[in-house]
C-alpha cells in the first residue's frame, strides 16, 4: 500500500508540474539552462577572445571554484537535471511544441550518455581508446569546448522552439493543453 501511495504522490507532482505549475516549472528550467549557457559562453570568451589557455578557461564559477568546473560529477549532474526536466515536463506539451520538446529531449539523452561515459572513465581511471583523459565518443573528432557549445546549441534551439509554440498554440493544440501557459486568445 505504501508503494501505491508514493507512486500516487509522484504522479500528482508530475501532473501538477505539467498542469497548474507548468509555466513556473518551465521558467525554472529555462533559468537553469540559461545559467549553464552563461558558463559555457564565458568559457568560450576566455578562450577565443581573451586568449586564455584552455586549462585556465573555466567559466565564471570555475574561475572562483576550479575543482567544481573540472569535476565530471558536476557536468554529469547538470546532464541528469536537464534530462529529468525534459522527461518530467514533456507531458504538458501538445502538437508542434511536443514534437520540438521531444526532439530536444532525445538529443539530451545522447548528451547525457556522453557525460555518463566521461564520468565512468573518471571514476575508473580507464579512458576510452587509451586517451590521456576522459573522452566522449564525439570528442574523438571534436574538441571538448566546441563540442559542448554544439551540444548545448542543438538541445537549446528545439527547446526554445517548443516553448514558443507552447505559448502560442494553434486552436486544436490549445484544446488539448492541461496547463495555462498559452497566451490569451485576442478578442475581436
Amino acid at each position: 500500500m505504501a508503494v501505491q501511495a508514493g507512486a500516487g504522490r509522484r504522479e500528482g507532482i508530475v501532473a501538477a508540474l505539467n498542469g497548474k505549475y507548468h509555466k513556473a516549472a518551465l521558467i525554472g528550467f529555462a533559468v537553469i539552462v540559461i545559467g549553464h549557457w552563461a558558463e559555457h559562453l564565458v568559457q568560450a570568451w576566455q578562450i577565443f577572445v581573451l586568449g586564455w589557455p584552455r586549462p585556465k578557461s573555466l567559466g565564471l564559477v570555475g574561475h572562483y571554484v576550479p575543482w567544481l568546473f573540472t569535476s565530471e560529477w558536476m557536468h554529469y549532474g547538470y546532464a541528469v537535471v536537464m534530462l529529468i526536466g525534459f522527461v518530467v515536463l514533456r507531458h504538458g506539451f501538445t502538437g508542434r511544441s511536443r514534437t520540438w520538446w521531444l526532439a530536444a529531449m532525445w538529443i539530451q539523452v545522447w548528451h547525457h550518455f556522453e557525460h555518463l561515459l566521461l564520468l565512468v572513465q573518471a571514476l575508473t581511471g580507464s579512458n576510452l581508446l587509451g586517451e590521456a583523459k576522459p573522452t566522449s565518443i564525439v570528442q574523438l573528432i571534436a574538441p571538448r569546448v566546441e563540442l559542448h557549445l554544439f551540444y548545448n546549441l542543438v538541445v537549446f534551439v528545439p527547446m526554445v522552439v517548443a516553448m514558443i509554440a507552447h505559448l502560442r498554440p494553434r486552436v486544436e493544440e490549445r484544446a488539448e493543453m492541461v496547463c495555462s501557459c498559452a497566451a490569451p486568445v485576442p478578442v475581436g
